[in-house]
Formats: C-alpha cells, structure tokens, sequence
C-alpha cells in the first residue's frame, strides 16, 4: 500500500535540514520502502519540506517510517501529514 508523507519545515531550519540530510538519505536506502521522494522549494528555491512515496503495509508501518526519519528526530517539522495514495499514472 502506498502513503504520501508530506513535510513543512520550520521557519528558519535550513541548516537543521542540511546537517541531518545525509542521515535522511542513509535512512531512505536503508529502509528500501521509499518509491520516490524529493524536498519543497520556497520562492529563494531553498528546501522547505518533504514529499515522500512510501509503499509500506500500513498506516502504522508509514507512521513508523515517519517518526523514525532523522529529519523528524532532529525537530525539522512544525507540520506532518501523512495520507493513504493511490498511484494512478506513471
């Protein structure tokens, strides 16, 4: 089943999100449960939040992805949502 983790970083995070990128991509290859994934870009195109496919069983099993990402152990996001996606083209 696939679920979209959509992320909005803290104002002012970048560097948290720098610091702690290389263990998000550790984790991603890691888990191997990542179909696709790329960061938001604000206006200055500067990172500003996740889009993450996640082909996991559950919602459970997406939520334990999600508390588990480096990103969000080091306080990245003020806001998380994840949500149940049906791929339909490509």
């Amino acid at each position: 089943m696939r679920f979209t983790l959509i992320t909005t970083d803290k104002p002012g995070a970048l560097q948290t999100r720098k610091d702690n990128r290389d263990a998000h991509l550790a984790y991603i290859a890691e888990t191997g449960v990542v179909e696709m994934a790329g960061p938001f870009l604000d206006d200055n195109d500067q990172m500003c939040g996740s889009m993450i496919v996640l082909e996991v069983a559950d919602m459970a099993a997406a939520q334990a992805w999600a508390d588990n990402d480096p990103y969000a152990k080091a306080g990245l996001f003020s806001d998380v949502r994840i949500q149940a996606w049906k791929k339909v083209v490509g």
